[in-house]
């Protein structure tokens, strides 16, 4: 993760449960089950900081949102497909300079509380 340089932002969004198609086995495809995600978002926040003003600022609340709605509307394969479109949605965002996206898929071995997959991207 890169180091947070003065005037930037880090915006964490910590253990967002959501449910959803995942998997590839007919049991996963045929029932939701719960997916566990974890944001990291960095940004410029000068004129947030400066102003006071939400109008300035990256608001989390949006994304978020738009995350609930793709993930719970959708269906995926693969933990690394529901990843990589959460981070692409994250990165739409024009003031997002990196964002870092941890999915867990809680108890898909039989051994392990979870099996997660880390995406990053950056401009």
């Amino acid at each position: 993760m890169p180091r947070l340089e003065p005037g930037m932002a880090r915006i964490r969004v910590k253990d967002l449960r959501l449910r959803t198609y995942i998997g590839i086995k007919e049991e996963e495809i045929n029932n939701k089950q719960d997916v566990l995600i974890n944001l990291t978002i960095l940004y410029p926040a000068v004129d947030a900081v400066r102003d006071n003003d939400i109008d300035h600022a990256l608001n989390y609340r949006t994304i978020t949102k738009a995350i609930i709605a793709h993930v719970e509307g959708n269906r995926f394969a693969l933990l690394e497909r529901l990843t990589q479109e959460i981070l692409d949605l994250v990165m739409s965002h024009e003031s997002v300079r990196y964002a870092e996206v941890e999915v867990d898929k809680p108890h898909a071995l039989r051994f392990a509380e979870s099996v997660s997959i880390t995406l990053a991207g950056h401009r």
